[in-house]
């Protein structure tokens, strides 16, 4: 939610930024043309002064106006076009030339053979003889075609007078578009960016915070309740109303659940409880038989009758556990299960590698019913465990590798069911891997 509204914002502030942009471009684009309407009108005024004078006075009227200084062209007559090293061709450039040349024809005639280039002030050569800006005298040039520091371009513009005869006319651009360059986005509207952009992320990051705070606590909950915690309470979240929704029902759901396991396992236990009375009384009763082989027939079906009572029962004590949640030392837990194999004491059928980092809440007694029933499994049936504990920021992993035969691949779910062995001459109840997998389910695991 953060990122995808950071992002529209940004999106949105950088369009409309492009459009701002474009509509200031075009603006200065024709204030550009005008400026340089404008710049060609008083051109073509100066060539039309300087075309009425008498062909000796023209060279006075220069020096005197060089002289005033302050003017807004410097001017100069030459015996020919001064070649000079131009500046390369811009958008913006282009629309000035084409300007003034359009302007000057206009006023003077299509007749007049007219130059307009722009000029680096480096490159600028004034009179016949390539003098340099920088070599006239202050007063002259300055004013009209100096703009320390920027020295942007000079428009330079001559005009054939007569043969033999030029008219050379330089000036700059007026501001601001003396530096003929496009604008881009202005300091200030980066930071008005960058500032809404950060502004949103600190409040929509506020609101995510506040609305994700109940979810969190929901999730908890949700945890505790996977794991038969009684001890802590559920409250009902705050925030919004869709939240609220998701907490009660979490509320009723758990209610529902403890309701249902707390009935599960009075009738399982009243259940087995009742079903051995008449089965210690039958046995009392085919004691008193007198022949011998109905005797063994029903003895043999009361031991598989108590046989599954007990497993009932067992099962039962085993996966419904009533214990309290606490933090648990997980190393301190599997060492107990294990020390008796540990050599030298034990006879080192089991090995031990890695730590738990941190202690787990969870069940004590059941979390080690489960690791001794895995365990137990693998020195019955694989003679040794080796055990190896992975234990990082996303979860805990106890691997229990054994050396028996293993389990075939079209078994490995058949062995949790109850009952189930893999060869009929195994001994137990078949209750140990599914009690196992229940325990590991029941506190959030697998």
């Amino acid at each position: 939610m953060l990122l995808l509204s950071l992002l529209a914002v940004l999106l949105a502030q950088a369009l409309s930024s492009a459009v701002w942009l474009s509509q200031l471009r075009t603006s200065e684009e024709e204030g550009l043309q005008a400026s340089a309407r404008s710049l060609a009108r008083s051109m073509g005024a100066s060539v039309s002064y300087f075309r009425s004078l008498p062909v000796a006075y023209r060279p006075l009227v220069l020096d005197q106006l060089r002289s005033m200084g302050g003017t807004r062209f410097f001017t100069s007559l030459n015996d020919r076009a001064l070649e000079m090293q131009t500046q390369p061709l811009t958008s913006r450039s282009q629309l000035v030339i084409d300007a003034v040349n359009d302007g000057l024809r206009a006023q003077l005639g299509n007749g007049m053979d007219i130059s307009v280039a722009f000029v680096s002030p480096d490159d600028l050569r004034l009179f016949n003889s390539g003098l340099k800006l920088d070599e006239l005298p202050r007063s002259w040039a300055y004013y009209a075609l100096t703009l320390e520091p920027l020295n942007p371009p000079v428009l330079v513009t001559q005009i054939r007078l007569s043969e033999g005869e030029w008219l050379f006319i330089a000036s700059l651009l007026p501001e601001p578009y003396t530096s003929l360059e496009q604008e881009h986005i202005p300091t200030p509207q980066l930071w008005f960016i960058v500032l809404t952009g950060a502004f949103l992320l600190l409040f929509t990051g506020l609101l995510v915070h506040w609305q994700s705070r109940p979810l969190k606590r929901l999730a908890r909950a949700a945890r505790d309740l996977s794991l038969g915690d009684e001890a802590a309470t559920l409250e009902e979240a705050g925030g919004g109303s869709e939240v609220v929704e998701v907490s009660r029902a979490l509320i009723a759901m758990r209610q529902r659940i403890s309701r249902y396991l707390t009935e599960r396992s009075q009738l399982f236990s009243a259940i087995s409880h009742d079903l051995r009375t008449p089965i210690t009384r039958l046995r009392l009763r085919v004691e008193l038989l007198e022949d011998e082989a109905l005797q063994a027939k029903f003895t043999r079906d009361l031991d598989e009758l108590d046989l599954l009572v007990k497993g009932a029962l067992q099962c039962v004590k085993e996966t419904d556990i009533h214990e309290n949640i606490e933090p648990i030392d997980l190393n301190r837990s599997l060492l107990c299960v294990i020390e008796p194999y540990l050599a030298p004491e034990g006879d080192g059928r089991v090995t031990l590698d890695g730590r738990a980092r941190k202690p787990y809440p969870g069940k004590p007694l059941a979390l080690r019913r489960c690791m001794g029933n895995l365990i137990d499994n693998a020195l019955k049936y694989g003679h040794r465990a080796h055990l190896h504990i992975e234990d990082n920021a996303e979860s805990f992993v106890l691997h229990v590798d054994d050396e028996g035969p293993g389990v075939p691949q079209q078994r490995l779910e058949k062995v949790f069911e109850p009952h189930f062995r893999l060869a009929a001459h195994q001994q137990g109840y078949g209750l140990g891997l599914g009690i196992a997998r229940n325990i590991a389910h029941s506190h959030g695991g697998r």
